[in-house]
């Protein structure tokens, strides 16, 4: 997998997206017909181990939001979210088994056995 960034600045999130994940999100905006959105990645409380994560597209700006650029794809976390997001790669799995975004979070210490949530 690589990782490419465009920013090259140590104060923002450090969340990762992959050059497969970039790829698959200008896909799906294409198809929307948008060049407007970002995604955003937000950590909430819920789920068996207390955390869940949310990955979906949005058109607003929130005070405090960090912003990375990926290929022309814009990522966005809210400042509550970075620190436990710090370090974390999205990427897009395309397999027979399983398709879809997968998050590789290093401060997660452990998840539940069905993988939606994180503690």
């Amino acid at each position: 997998m690589t990782v490419q960034s465009t920013d090259t600045s140590e104060t923002l999130t450090g969340v990762n997206l992959s050059d497969g994940a970039a790829a698959k999100v200008k896909s799906l905006l294409e198809q929307e017909g948008r060049n407007d959105l970002a995604l955003r990645i937000a950590v909430q409380p819920g789920g068996c181990s207390g955390l869940r994560y949310q990955l979906f597209f949005d058109e607003r700006t929130l005070d405090g939001d960090e912003t990375r650029e990926f290929d022309g794809v814009s990522l966005v976390v809210d400042r509550m979210s970075v620190p436990y997001l710090h370090g974390a790669t999205i990427d897009f799995v395309d397999t027979i088994e399983k398709q879809g975004f997968t998050i590789d979070n290093p401060n997660a210490t452990g998840s539940c056995a069905c993988g939606d949530s994180f503690h």
